[in-house]
Formats: structure tokens, sequence, C-alpha cells
């Protein structure tokens, strides 16, 4: 394709996400040395980039000397994969946030296993430049999931297993905040959706990611799909 055009737009979106990652200390890791030297240099200098790797052990590493509480990842790494990553992050410190770059978007297992680990964000590869890590890093700060359109049709189609049953049933508002979930929203968006408190979202949310034994939003919103407790979101 011609990408000539979405130069200034891109030029647009790198500012935005510098200043959506000020607040943090950044972890990048990347398969690709081009790309995480482009992320590198496109990156303004100061102290929200602690560390930068090709690889998950070194990843893994930097994230915990550098007590980093983000991590941007691909899929695909030099050694080891974004999944896995991400699963081993997350256990490492579960207040982590993760968004993972998917560039080989057919390798579903590795995208199964970032979801069920808790990643907070996925977006694709192909939509870079068209503003997507932007838009999941808002959506992540925010407090909700992120999950490029599209990823969700094409992730189902390519998993038909149902997994394990809830711990228990939801009741009538959890199924509706988990529609919500389910829709990127976020727990102040629910609440004034429902006409309830940001606490009871957040109490209703806990209640949900117990029963269904999900790891975070992203995590709940699959589970709750693939077991027919939600709706497909409209603008998926």
């Amino acid at each position: 394709m011609d990408f000539t055009p979405l130069i200034e737009e891109v030029r647009t979106h790198v500012e935005r996400g510098n200043q959506l990652m000020e607040p943090h200390r950044v972890v990048a890791a990347m398969g690709s040395r081009l790309a995480l030297s482009l992320l590198v240099s496109a990156i303004r200098p100061g102290h929200q980039l602690v560390g930068a790797a090709t690889c998950e052990p070194v990843a893994l590493k930097l994230l915990k000397a550098k007590e980093a509480d983000l991590l941007l990842c691909t899929d695909r790494l030099e050694q080891g994969n974004g999944g896995s990553l991400v699963a081993a992050a997350k256990r490492q410190d579960p207040a982590l946030s993760a968004v993972m770059v998917v560039t080989q978007p057919r390798r579903l297992i590795t995208i199964r296993r970032a979801v069920e680990a808790g990643c907070d964000g996925v977006c694709l590869e192909s939509q870079i430049g068209r503003g997507t890590v932007a838009l999941a890093l808002t959506t992540v700060s925010a407090g909700a999931a992120y999950t490029e359109k599209g990823l969700y049709k094409q992730y189902f189609e390519g998993y038909s297993g149902i997994g394990d049953a809830p711990l228990a049933q939801l009741t009538d508002r959890e199924v509706e905040v988990l529609q919500r979930i389910a829709a990127d929203a976020t727990n102040q968006e629910i609440a004034a959706a429902l006409f309830i408190s940001a606490e009871t979202v957040k109490s209703h949310v806990a209640q949900i990611f117990h029963k269904l034994g999900a790891r975070s939003r992203l995590h709940a919103a699959v589970k709750g799909i693939r077991l027919g407790l939600v709706e497909w979101p409209e603008d998926r």
C-alpha cells in the first residue's frame, strides 16, 4: 500500500502515544529490531521508557529490575513469544498493564495465551499508523480493556472450545456489566449507563472475575462471549 498519505497521521499518533506514556515506566519487547529501534527513536527522551528487549527472558528481568508498570510487546519475539511473556509478566506483577501488538494473527494460540494471562489490550500490526496503539493505551489507562475490531471474530472462529462453566451463575446485573465490559466500557461509563456508583461496578467486576475465573476485563469478555452469557458487541 502507499503509506505516504498516513505520514502526518502517524506523527500525530506518535505524539499522542508519548503523552499517554508519560505517567508510566515502560518496557518494550519486540521481535523486530527495526520496529524496536523505531519505537525507541519515536519516544521522547524522558523517564518513561526504562527498558527494551527482543526476547522474553530479558524483558522479564527488565520489568522487575526497572519496576515497570506497562509492557508493550509484539506476539513474535526472538526468543519466546508475546503470549508467554504476558503470562509470565502478569504472574510476576499482577498489577502490570500489558498491550500486545499481533503481527501474526493466524497464530491464535499466542493470542489466546495472552488473553487468558490477563493481557489488557490487543492490537493488530496491520492497523499500525491508524492510531491503534494510542487508542489501546487510552482505553487501558482509563481502566477498560481494548481489542482491535475484527480480532474478536477471528479469535472465536479459530478457537471453538467454550472452556469451563462459571463457578457460580452470574446475576442479571453482573451480565449487564459484563456486556459493557465486552464493549470496552470503563467502570465510570458502566456506572453512568446503569445508574449505579463506580464502587458498585467495581464490586460487580470483582464478582464476575471470580465466577468466570478471569484475570482481566478482556479475559472476562472473551469467556462471557464464548459461554454465551453476553452478545457480540455491535461494533465488532
